[in-house]
């Protein structure tokens, strides 16, 4: 098996977008309203993928040469973590993080993510503890409910001391 983390790049914005908004759809509304979903949607729209690719922010999973997953980062601020629902549970998700986090940890003692509530678990068994309960209003009366979760570098902790 042939498995790269690496930069996305502005002609697999239309593919990045597809795994974001497929796997939304199929794991989303056991845990969130059409509303939800529909902002989702928006905030990830393909327009905000390409601009972020352009910015050198989104990384792709390419398994034997498909993409099968995503993740993003600003700074210490990791989104837009994505894997196709036919890969998830056999450790890509994993990789992701991994490659997320030793990027932002060359530079910063911690980084953190808003976690929908279907990845929280996953987040917490990575070490990640949430640091916030946020109840956002996305209009026409809706709200959505996610988790500010926070993990340090140990690394760089345990070189201080």
């Amino acid at each position: 098996m042939d498995l790269q983390f690496r930069k996305a790049n502005i002609d697999e914005a239309e593919n990045v977008c597809h795994i974001v908004q497929y796997t939304k759809s199929v794991i989303y509304p056991d845990y969130y309203t059409q509303a939800v979903l529909d902002f989702f949607g928006r905030i990830h729209s393909l327009d905000s993928i390409k601009n972020d690719i352009a910015q050198g922010r989104i990384g792709v999973l390419v398994k034997d040469g498909e993409i099968i997953g995503t993740g993003s980062h600003e700074d210490k601020h990791i989104t837009r973590v994505y894997v196709l629902p036919e890969y998830q549970g056999q450790g890509f998700g994993t990789r992701i993080m991994d490659e997320l986090e030793k990027e932002i940890f060359e530079s910063y003692d911690h980084c953190y993510l808003d976690a929908s509530l279907p990845a929280c678990i996953f987040y917490e068994n990575r070490g990640y503890k949430t640091v916030k309960h946020v109840k956002e209003d996305i209009g026409n009366g809706k709200c959505m409910v996610y988790e500010i979760m926070r993990k340090n570098n140990d690394k760089l902790t345990d070189e201080l001391f």
